[in-house]
């Protein structure tokens, strides 16, 4: 069908207008980014705000943040600051402003490491906080001092691991767990199948509980100049006022935000009525790495893969959070092994686990990666079952002393929903062909025939996928891994000792290894380059793939952030079994591990 003149005049023209304006927007981030870059005076303090959700990245996008829509401030990129801060001679310290991050344990680890690095400068680094729990304190007791409000506490109190059960709620709503598990520490199904707590998940929370408590009480020691009996008593005393902490020696001040300005301005030699001069991370995240001679260099891949294991795209749902999508990180994988100039795979792994089948996916990736360049394995908070399987196979894993990692297990389960139906007057009937196409009835058990089936796949993914593929990738027999396995929960400590793993450190000693692996000298700046590639603001105005969030979709993850996390947990859970009930095999932690 031919077009008029006219019809073809408008397209001309909006061709151009369209024109005009990507161009407009592109050159308007560019200026803004130049405008907007910081000027650092010299003798600075940069003071890193340690609080809230600290995601492990997020995009940079100049065009984003020259219309007010920064992305959150993320936990590599705090890292990345701290060490720009050490070569960055206008920095004369850092301040450490600590007020409940939202990371686990292992992170806390990796900060606190990165802190011990940034000391080695010589310039002061301090740390404050308003109130503090033990990750908290644990992290600002890495800083040379530490400094509390007056009017503050200091809970540092000892370990609490807390497990929930909801076998009683189930019941009430007449709802019947009917699980397969693979594994003597598989707890996952426990949560829905029991009301209390097995022996075998209690070995191994305690055994948990023993090795954070030991590594706690030896960092306070070392950094507080104290001995271990005298750390452990006074985690038996606490919790204590900031005038207690001081006298005890667990701070070095009770002094308000003014005060501790004023000692960083005497320590840095400041003239008498000089205000100090701060520069916040968010100002000093646009200032350049390559400026400081960071980042540059031949190209190393960082792979980012969080939240729990999915099959399709990485998305961030209203009720399963952060999630890993297959097709995400496949593509991202085989990209990275393509692309010439990248010369090694760094994959940066937080994840409980999910999807067998997802897990597989990526797995089979990273082999295929392997051939043509080193792969490594960088595990944060936790690498469990489906994240210990999507890693086993790199060429060097290394995790930190309170990673959580292990849990080589698998489970398949339903749930039976008569009780419900029955409860809210609902009946329904089954019209079957097939000797087995009922299977994943919602209001039956399965039947003995139908568990035998399901048994079996539960086995042949644990004994013929899971196993030989740890033990290859470990160099391991069949039968340590299965010994190894079970389900159990391991620390990066004890996962070390098991040989699940090859070294400490965190994302840092990983590319380094990685730079050793692939031929790079140990004194050469590399350029990180992340993967996958994040959609910037101009991305998303002219994507045509639906990607932006519906109005359905906002209002979801607006309920469910109201809810107490308690609940929130008890949702991710629910949505698990709503995948479980298509017949995926989960690889997921035995329990969601919370430990404060």
């Amino acid at each position: 069908m031919a077009i008029s003149k006219t019809a073809k005049v408008f397209l001309i023209l909006g061709g151009i207008i369209t024109a005009f304006v990507l161009v407009g927007l592109i050159g308007f981030a560019i200026l803004a980014d130049r405008i907007g870059r910081p000027s650092v005076p010299d003798n600075s303090v940069l003071v890193i705000n340690v609080s809230g959700n600290l995601p492990d990245h997020t995009v940079d996008d100049p065009l984003a943040q020259a219309f007010g829509m920064g992305e959150p401030r993320s936990f590599s990129n705090m890292l990345l600051q701290l060490k720009m801060a050490k070569a960055d001679a206008r920095i004369g310290a850092v301040l450490l402003d600590i007020n409940f991050p939202g990371i686990g344990w292992g992170k806390a680890d990796e900060l606190r490491e990165a802190i011990k690095d940034f000391r080695t400068s010589g310039k002061p680094i301090y740390s404050f906080m308003e109130l503090g729990m033990n990750k908290e304190y644990y992290i600002a007791s890495a800083a040379e001092k530490v400094f509390l409000t007056p009017a503050g506490d200091i809970y540092i109190n000892g370990l609490a691991a807390n497990a929930m059960f909801y076998r009683g709620s189930l019941d009430k709503l007449g709802v019947e767990p009917d699980f397969i598990k693979i594994g003597k520490y598989k707890n996952a199904p426990d949560q829905y199948m029991r009301k209390d707590m097995s022996d075998e998940q209690r070995e191994v929370l305690n055994a948990i509980l023993d090795n954070y408590y030991g590594n706690i009480v030896n960092a306070i020691s070392t950094d507080r100049k104290k001995t271990p009996e005298d750390v452990k008593a006074i985690i038996d005393g606490a919790p204590y006022h900031a005038k207690q902490a001081l006298e005890l020696g667990l701070i070095d001040g009770a002094s308000y935000r003014d005060q501790v300005y004023d000692e960083l301005k005497n320590r840095l030699g400041y003239k008498a009525g000089d205000e100090l001069r701060t520069i916040s991370d968010t100002s000093y995240k646009d200032v350049s790495p390559e400026s400081l001679n960071l980042n540059k260099g031949e190209r190393i891949a960082v792979v980012y893969g969080s939240g729990a294991i999915n099959v399709g795209k990485s998305q961030n749902s209203p009720l399963g959070g952060e999630m890993m999508g297959s097709d995400t990180m496949v593509q991202a994988i085989n990209s990275a092994a393509k692309d010439d100039s990248i010369k090694a795979i760094v994959l940066r792994v937080d994840s409980p686990g999910g999807s067998a089948l997802a897990s597989d996916l990526m797995w089979h990736a990273i082999e295929e990666a392997k051939k043509k360049k080193p792969v490594v394995v960088s595990m944060a908070d936790v690498a469990a079952s489906g994240g210990y399987y999507i890693s086993c196979n790199a060429n060097r894993i290394v995790a930190m002393p309170n990673t959580i990692t292990g849990s080589i297990g698998v489970f398949m389960g339903k749930p039976n929903v008569k009780g419900l139906y029955d409860w809210l007057g609902v009946s329904n009937e089954y019209v079957l062909r097939g000797k087995n196409a009922g299977i994943f009835r919602e209001t039956e058990n399965w039947t003995p025939e139908e568990r035998a089936k399901m048994e079996n796949q539960t086995n042949i993914i644990y004994y013929d996928d899971f196993v030989p593929k740890v033990a290859a990738g470990r160099n391991k027999s069949a039968e340590e891994v299965n010994n190894l396995g079970q389900g159990r929960v391991w620390t990066g400590v004890q996962a070390k000792e098991n040989g699940l793993i090859d070294d400490f450190g965190g994302l840092d000693k990983a590319v380094a290894i990685a730079k050793e692996l692939a031929g790079i000298p140990a004194e050469n700046e590399v350029k990180r380059v992340a993967f996958p590639k994040e959609k910037t603001l101009l991305e998303t105005l002219f994507d045509r793939s639906g990607s932006v969030e519906s109005e359905e979709i906002a209002a979801q993850r607006a309920i469910v952030k109201s809810l107490p996390e308690d609940a929130r947990r008890a949702l991710r859970f629910a949505e698990m079994l709503d995948r479980m009930s298509n017949g995926e095999a989960m690889l997921i932690m035995p329990f969601e591990l919370e430990i404060k």
